[in-house]
């Protein structure tokens, strides 16, 4: 069972909601009497509760008047990378690969830019990453229930049957060509690396061409999540 708490994540999950989910709600206002109107929409069961039921429900985490409670397999964009690359015909196209990036809260922001700059995939390992979580799907603000996105067993492995298709891999790194500068045209894979170790060495030797963004700060580095925005945005802008 899965539990949704931020309004944004509940309310993009009810615009197609999954069979067997439940809105919890306290206390009616405009708000929450939205996501009631949309749960009527989409035929879910509607249940107000005492705020202490709802808290309980929201298992001890911030809630604002309303619990979205999904049951176990529910719907989402997940697939798996041969799937999409077999159904994927499309000149020009933008995967995004995260290679380590463990914190929730980067993982959802990375999502909810994926779903502003029509990413086509993105990918994540099985092991040292963050997951569809309840905290991921609140930092992506819903936007994990509309990006296409794959757990894969080996990324290196992944990158090389990306390349079979004809994409380019783009590795992110302080030390790289900058963005700007690098031809981020046709098929093009991002990858961007852990919050701290950057990316791995076996990924940084398999990428063909290693990018960065020129920056003129004090610190040492973007934030992941900030990082992967830019890069988006600079590839689509390149794409047209």
């Amino acid at each position: 069972m899965e539990i949704i708490t931020s309004f944004h994540g509940i309310e993009e999950t009810l615009k197609e909601p999954p069979a067997g989910a439940e809105l919890l709600v306290g206390k009616k206002n405009p708000r929450t009497q939205a996501l009631i109107d949309l749960a009527k929409k989409g035929k879910v069961a509607i249940r107000e509760v005492p705020d202490a039921e709802l808290t309980k429900a929201a298992g001890g985490r911030e809630q604002r008047g309303a619990v979205l409670v999904l049951p176990e397999g529910r719907k989402t964009l997940e697939t798996t990378l041969e799937e999409f690359l077999q159904n994927f015909d499309e000149d020009s196209g933008l995967v995004v690969l995260l290679d380590g990036v463990t914190d929730p809260q980067n993982y959802g922001a990375i999502l909810r830019s994926a779903d502003q700059f029509g990413v086509d995939l993105v990918l994540i390992p099985a092991r040292r990453s963050a997951s569809d979580t309840p905290a991921v799907s609140a930092a992506s603000a819903g936007a994990m229930a509309w990006v296409p996105h794959a757990v894969v067993t080996n990324l290196t492995r992944a990158l090389g049957q990306l390349k079979e298709k004809g994409f380019w891999i783009y590795g992110a790194d302080m030390d790289g060509t900058p963005a700007s500068q690098a031809k981020l045209t046709g098929r093009v894979a991002l990858v961007l690396g852990s919050e701290g170790k950057g990316l791995s060495r076996l990924v940084r030797d398999t990428c063909d061409v290693v990018i960065s963004i020129p920056t003129q700060g004090r610190l040492d580095s973007l934030n992941v999540s900030v990082s992967a925005g830019i890069l988006m945005y600079e590839t689509r802008s390149q794409q047209g």
